[in-house]
C-alpha cells in the first residue's frame, strides 16, 4: 500500500541492470531446470518460516508475509518485489500438479529476507477520504415521492453528503489521531479528477495506508428496483500506481499489476465488510444487492484501496423516502461505518497484510 511508494525510488538503481538482464533473455533460465530437488513447495516453505502465504490462480502471483516484510512474485517470471519497491531477480516459481514450487535459491533468500527483521513498525491506516457524490450544479440522480398530497423531490447529492457527514463524524469520533477526509463538506461542485488529486494528494508515513469510500444514490428506470450495493475495481482493470518516472518502461508494468493485486484483495475485502454492516444495519428494511464490479472513474484512478457504495434507489418512491429519512441515513453511515472498523481492525492486526481471500 501507501508505504510501497516511499521506497520505489530505491529501485532505480536495480532497473538498468534489470534492462540488460531482461534482454539477455533471463526469463526462460530457470524453465531449463530439470532436477525436481532444486524447487519447494511454497505452502511448505511458508510453514517452515513461520510465514504468511497467498496464491491467487487467476493472476498466478504468490504473496510471502511476515511482519513488514512481503515478497511477492509470479509463476513464470524472474521478477520479485521486496517490500513494495526493491526487485529481485529469482528463478521463476512453477506450478505442478496443482502445486506451486519455488526454487531453492529463491528460498534461502526468503530466509534470509524473513530472518533477519529485527524491527516490525506497525502498519496501519492513517486516513479515511470519504467522498459524497456529485454537488453543486452537478445533482447526480434524482427521484421522488408523495406526501401529505405533495411531491417530494430527493437529490443524489443531498443524500450522499448527509450520509458521508455521517460516516465522517463516526469516524472522528473514534479515530481522533487519524485523518478522516471529506472531498466536500457543503453543495459545492467538484470534477472527478479533483475528488481523485485529492485522495492522492494525502500525506501520510512510511507504514501508513489511505480508504477511499465513494458514496452515492442509485437509480433505475424499473421504479421496483431497490436495495444497497458496493463496487469495487474489477481485478483485469489495472490503474496506474507508481509513478512512471519511478521505473524502467520495461518493468513497471510488472510492479504495477504487483501491488494492483494486493489493492484489488484490499478492496473486495473493504466492499464485502460494508456490505455485511449495511446488511446488520439496513438489511430488515432494504436488499442487499451484494459487492460488485465496475471501473468508476473515482474506483479505477484511485492509487488506493477504494471502494463506491450505493445506499439505494432514488427512482424507487418506497425507498426514495427511506433515503430523505434522517435516522435511516445514519442507520445507513453507521453500517459502512461499522464495515471500515472491522477492515481496520482486521488490517491493523494483521500488521497490514490482509492475506487470502
Amino acid at each position: 500500500m501507501h508505504w510501497y511508494f516511499d521506497r520505489v525510488s530505491r529501485a532505480r538503481g536495480i532497473m538498468k541492470f534489470l534492462r540488460s538482464c531482461l534482454i539477455g533473455g533471463v526469463f526462460f533460465f530457470a524453465l531449463c531446470l530439470s532436477a525436481d530437488e532444486a524447487f519447494v513447495s511454497a505452502m511448505k516453505l511458508a510453514r517452515t518460516l513461520n510465514v504468511s502465504v497467498s496464491w491467487n490462480p487467476l493472476s498466478q502471483t504468490i504473496l510471502f508475509s511476515k511482519g513488514e516484510r512481503r515478497v511477492q512474485c509470479r509463476v513464470g517470471q524472474v521478477l520479485a518485489l521486496l517490500d513494495g519497491s526493491e526487485v529481485l531477480m529469482i528463478e521463476p516459481p512453477v506450478v505442478k500438479d496443482a502445486v506451486v514450487y519455488v526454487s531453492g535459491g529463491f528460498a534461502e533468500r526468503l530466509r534470509k529476507v524473513f530472518g533477519y527483521s529485527s524491527h516490525q513498525p506497525e502498519h496501519r491506516v492513517g486516513a479515511v477520504l470519504i467522498d459524497p457524490g456529485h454537488g453543486g450544479k452537478d445533482w447526480g440522480t434524482k427521484g421522488s415521492y408523495r406526501e401529505q398530497g405533495k411531491t417530494v423531490v430527493v437529490k443524489e447529492k443531498d443524500i450522499a453528503l448527509r450520509a458521508s457527514q455521517n460516516i465522517y463524524d463516526l469516524l472522528t469520533a473514534r479515530y481522533p489521531d487519524r485523518k478522516i477526509i471529506m472531498t466536500r463538506k457543503g453543495d459545492s461542485y467538484l470534477t472527478l479528477e479533483e475528488r481523485v488529486a485529492m485522495a492522492n494528494g494525502v500525506k501520510l508515513g512510511k507504514y501508513e495506508a489511505i480508504l477511499y469510500v465513494s458514496v452515492h444514490a442509485n437509480f433505475s428506470w424499473n421504479t421496483k428496483a431497490s436495495g444497497f450495493e458496493v463496487w469495487y475495481l474489477p481485478p483485469e482493470y489495472r490503474r496506474s500506481i507508481l509513478d512512471k518516472n519511478a521505473a524502467s518502461k520495461e518493468v513497471l508494468p510488472i510492479l504495477n499489476s504487483m501491488l494492483e493485486e494486493e489493492f484489488t484483495m484490499e478492496s473486495i475485502m473493504i466492499a464485502r465488510s460494508i456490505a455485511d454492516g449495511m446488511q446488520a444495519s439496513v438489511g430488515a428494511q432494504s436488499k442487499n444487492r451484494g459487492v460488485k464490479e465496475e471501473a468508476w472513474f473515482v474506483v479505477r484512478n484511485a492509487k488506493m484501496p477504494s471502494v463506491l457504495v450505493e445506499l439505494g434507489f432514488v427512482s424507487n418512491p418506497v425507498e426514495a423516502r427511506l433515503l430523505n429519512d434522517a435516522d435511516y441515513l445514519k442507520r445507513c453511515a453507521q453500517g459502512i461505518y461499522n464495515g471500515l472498523v472491522s477492515f481496520i481492525t482486521y488490517f491493523e492486526g494483521s500488521g497490514g497484510f490482509t492475506g487470502p481471500l
